[in-house]
């Protein structure tokens, strides 16, 4: 297949080599499967013993089974703990029931074989393309940024714009609505549907942007130029969706709110903007009929699956079975589902579903919901390991990050849902959690406003400082002392407490943006909302360098490639702006 994916249903295909014994050939065409994957017959099927599938077409193999007959048990040993992150197991008597459902059919639990199990690494292994693939650069969650800048007087200059529209009453770009970029190998682009002039620009760096509008743009960052026509799927986009981190010519993402139907997870070929497959709509097995994707999806590159959780309460693990041929120009997917649900006295109370966007490390994600809990979810078992109790609907996506010894630590905030917890004010804590024991290090706390439908606390996701700014983390703090007012916060990691603060009289639901310059210098950005203003700080010591009016309410968050900042506005523009 000439380097491209050998997916796990290839492997699956490929028999054994048969023994040689006295002369004859014995072929054992053994293809393992595995997962008690659906466990059908449970009964039948110990602990520790896998399925084997059928010869795949033609007749049976010599000494193998016909089709239909009892499949073969093969034991095998139990799966072991994944080395470097054995979390802490901790019951808890809010979660209630766990529900899995395996290619159609509900089980008792699930196990994932050699072939599906997910060992994501760290940040810098989630891709290799040049690029922000996803909402925050990677399974970290850590950036939303890439390249560094060559900045003179540390300001902004030159901006191009492009119209978008509107859908259903929804217009530009809104939480989280957060573009994607990357420069495609040119073999990739010579089989898109771009225009003739990008295909041959051999430095150019593509603008993927789903929006409110319902259609995904595609644009030259440098010039602004739409680089391909706009794509329309029919549903607003609030989330980013993601592109596929192994340089696939696919997109995964979801429709926010009723579009042109009911909304859905889509996967969408970028070679030609044709549907490959559709899920999620209207599904019977979730726990909340509310169907909306704001969440960006991670794909685990090894194993071919998506793992995209759902505003319906669903965690869903697609095995895509995914066949890329560059040379023809084509890719097809061949999904199967795994689903994975719980109940909770917090969701009965208020609601199921989750709608930031999952963190991972080796195989577990962490994952909030709008029921107040925090997760950390065995992918591989989709057992839950603990809960952390995060008080409200928590709609912020956390930052991960490795210590000096590798330990694993998670920053966590959550937001105030007006007339749960009060109808007046509400504390909001910033957490900083163990990964390994789900407990918390230490939390500081602000006291915040909301209205209905316009919560206030940290909207916008948690973002991580490194190099110059190690050891900073930087906060959005929404309706914070007063209503409409925020707070940017930057807080030392190793206690919690205020390093600097900068007040608007505008609060903010999106996220700050960290960046670096070809000195070495960091950079934060930060976009608040009401009046549309764009702030460029020095991230170590707060000091306000420049900001840019958009003449708009401003909910996205914005991305910074080398010397771009993209970002889109509710009144319907894309803004591409260079910092000089």
């Amino acid at each position: 297949m000439k380097g491209w994916k050998v997916s796990g249903k290839d492997l699956r295909k490929l028999l054994p080599q048969g023994a040689v014994l006295l002369g004859l050939l014995i072929c054992l065409a053994v293809l393992v499967r595995g997962v008690v994957r659906g466990a059908k017959d449970e009964a039948a099927v110990p602990a520790g013993v896998v399925l084997s599938d059928q010869a795949s077409g033609g007749e049976a193999a010599e000494g193998q089974a016909e089709p239909g007959a009892s499949a073969v048990p093969t034991v095998v040993p139990a799966p072991t703990a994944l080395p470097g992150f054995e979390p802490e197991r901790h019951a808890s008597d809010n979660i209630t029931e766990t529900r899995y459902m395996v290619d159609g059919e509900e089980t008792d639990g699930y196990r994932a074989d050699s072939d599906h199990t997910i060992d994501f690494l760290g940040p810098d292994d989630y891709t290799q393309m040049e690029g922000i693939v996803t909402f925050r650069g990677n399974n970290f969650r850590n950036t939303s940024s890439y390249g560094v800048a060559a900045l003179n007087t540390a300001g902004f200059g030159d901006y191009w714009t492009v119209k978008t529209g509107s859908l259903a009453g929804w217009g530009g770009s809104g939480w989280t609505g957060q573009p994607l970029a990357v420069k495609w190998p040119q073999e990739t682009k010579q089989i898109m549907n771009m225009r003739d002039w990008a295909k041959q620009k051999e430095d150019l760096v593509e603008v993927v942007y789903a929006t409110l509008a319902g259609r995904v743009y595609f644009i030259d960052m440098e010039t602004g130029q739409e680089t391909r026509d706009s794509l329309y799927l029919g549903y607003p986009f609030k989330g980013a969706g993601s592109l596929d981190p192994r340089g696939y010519p696919l997109m995964y993402l979801g429709g926010g709110v009723q579009g042109d139907g009911t909304p859905r997870i889509m996967v969408v070929s970028l070679i030609d903007g044709e549907v490959l497959y559709t899920t999620g709509n209207g599904d019977s097995f979730a726990p909340r009929g509310w169907s909306a994707w704001d969440s960006a999806p991670l794909l685990d590159a090894e194993t071919d699956q998506l793992i995209y959780p759902g505003e319906n309460g669903v965690l869903y693990l697609i095995d895509l079975n995914s066949y890329y041929d560059p040379a023809a120009g084509t890719i097809e997917v061949h999904p199967e589902e795994v689903k994975f649900t719980y109940r909770s006295k917090t969701g009965e109370k208020w609601y199921y579903g989750m709608e930031d966007s999952a963190l991972a490390w080796r195989g577990h994600l962490f994952i909030a919901d709008n029921g107040a809990s925090f997760l950390c979810i065995d992918l591989n078992t989709l057992e839950i390991e603990w809960r952390f109790d995060c008080l409200d609907d928590t709609n912020c996506t956390g930052v991960m990050e490795l210590d000096e010894t590798g330990h694993p630590y998670i920053y966590m905030s959550t937001s105030f849902h007006n007339g749960w917890r009060s109808s007046a004010t509400a504390e909001i804590p910033v957490w900083k959690i163990d990964a390994v024991t789900g407990k918390e290090v230490w939390h500081h706390s602000y006291e915040c406003h909301s209205i209905t439908d316009l919560s206030g606390g940290c909207q916008g996701s948690l973002s991580l400082g490194t190099g110059p700014l190690e050891g900073i983390l930087y906060v959005s703090m929404a309706r914070y002392p007063n209503l409409n007012d925020g707070h940017l916060l930057a807080l030392d990691t190793d206690t919690g407490e205020e390093l600097w603060t900068y007040h608007s009289d505008s609060y903010s639901w999106s996220t700050p943006v960290t960046f670096y310059d070809t000195d070495g210098y960091g950079y934060v950005l930060y976009t608040s909302a009401i009046n549309g203003v764009m702030h460029l700080f020095d991230g170590k010591t707060g000091e306000l360098l420049d900001t840019f009016e958009f003449d708009s309410t401003m909910e996205a968050t914005p991305i910074v490639y080398n010397n771009t900042v993209v970002i889109g506005t509710r009144n319907e523009l894309i803004y591409g702006i260079t910092l000089e």
